[in-house]
């Protein structure tokens, strides 16, 4: 099992599909990661070297925000709206759609479960 950035790759994946598992690293980061590592994508997980792996490590420690360090940052980005009370950041405090969708219909993943108002017949 590889373990890369934290994260335990699933073994049963080829390396450019278990890739995409490290917070910060899609699609396209993975395959940039294996050419510049010359590992080939369709490489089993089970199946790479200790040089290989060390390889691909390096490469994302180098050039890449992953995991915590990324996670940190954007919750500080998200902070820093809602410190100076920007619009973005009032959203983001009462847990509304942040980037002017509509709220009358819809929203219900940020707003949450509906509720109705009690009292009312």
């Amino acid at each position: 099992m590889a373990r890369i950035a934290g994260v335990d790759l699933p073994r049963n994946k080829s390396i450019e599909y278990a890739l995409p598992y490290i917070y910060g690293i899609g699609h396209t980061h993975a395959r940039q990661i294996l050419t510049e590592a010359d590992v080939p994508p369709e490489t089993p997980v089970t199946k790479l070297t200790e040089q290989q792996a060390v390889a691909i490590r390096n490469i994302i420690a180098d050039s890449y925000k992953v995991e915590g360090e990324l996670r940190s940052e954007m919750k500080l980005n998200v902070k820093r709206l809602m410190d100076i009370g920007s619009y973005r950041g009032l959203r983001h405090r009462r847990g509304l759609p942040v980037r002017g969708q509509r709220t009358h219909t819809n929203a219900r993943t940020r707003k949450g479960r509906k509720r109705s108002p009690s009292g009312r017949k």
